[in-house]
């Protein structure tokens, strides 16, 4: 469902950019926006995304934002400098260049151990004033605490999440209980993967897999994550 979780942190994106969820929230309570600063938009294009992370469904993120006429960098150590080259995506090798550089960051790294925190309160901290951050990939990439202070301090102008260290959130006892109700915050239920299309893909590529089994064929797995591309046997990578 790479196409389809890249869509969901590419709408993210979207409606912190034109302040969707303010807007509409005035709107319904009678209200009439005029052209004030508060609710001044931001253009993607000619913007900057930075993504940490850069597999299948980074580059489905970055072809969208260059539909957008974004420029695109990627953060990626395990990735081919050389395809995402290819693909027109500009490879930053120092993490901190990335979010310096960067208006809008999204996230689509994998959890280990090395990645547990990868987004701290020096991260933040070295992010452009006003910036956005988008995550859809795991919770436990930031460190939630550092998150809230950067959102209250100002520092952050959105974020976007759809995945959280403790699921489910709740108003009391979570780490991001303070930023409920905020405008510039966007909380989804780890729902950003499920549409009627991808569920329908989802239920075609299990019985595939079943079947790959059942005949002995090698089974087919869509990743490019080096560490399961060095399995060789009993395997298919697409």
């Amino acid at each position: 469902a790479e196409q389809t979780v890249a869509e969901g942190a590419f709408a993210l994106l979207l409606a912190l950019t034109r302040r969707l969820p303010a807007i509409t929230k005035a709107v319904q309570a009678e209200s009439w926006i005029w052209p004030e600063s508060r609710w001044l938009g931001r253009d993607i294009a000619d913007a900057t995304l930075g993504l940490v992370g850069c597999g299948r469904i980074g580059r489905a993120m970055a072809r969208m934002a260059q539909g957008f006429r974004a420029r695109v960098l990627a953060f990626d150590p395990g990735a081919n400098a050389a395809e995402l080259a290819a693909l027109g995506i500009e490879v930053v090798k120092d993490l901190h260049a990335l979010l310096a550089a960067s208006d809008f960051v999204s996230l689509h790294a994998v959890l280990n151990k090395e990645t547990r925190h990868l987004i701290g309160a020096p991260e933040l901290a070295v992010m452009k004033p006003g910036a956005i951050l988008i995550n859809t990939a795991r919770g436990a990439l930031i460190d939630e605490g550092a998150l809230v202070e950067a959102v209250l301090s100002g520092h952050l102008g959105g974020i976007g999440l759809d995945v959280y260290e403790r699921e489910p959130l709740s108003r009391s006892g979570h780490p991001l209980s303070p930023l409920f109700g905020r405008d510039n915050v966007i909380l989804f239920p780890h729902l950003t993967f499920f549409t009627a299309e991808a569920m329908r893909r989802l239920e075609e590529d299990t019985l595939a897999r079943c079947f790959e089994v059942l005949e002995g064929r090698p089974v087919t797995v869509r990743s490019l994550d080096p560490r399961l591309r060095a399995q060789k046997v009993g395997v298919r990578f697409i």
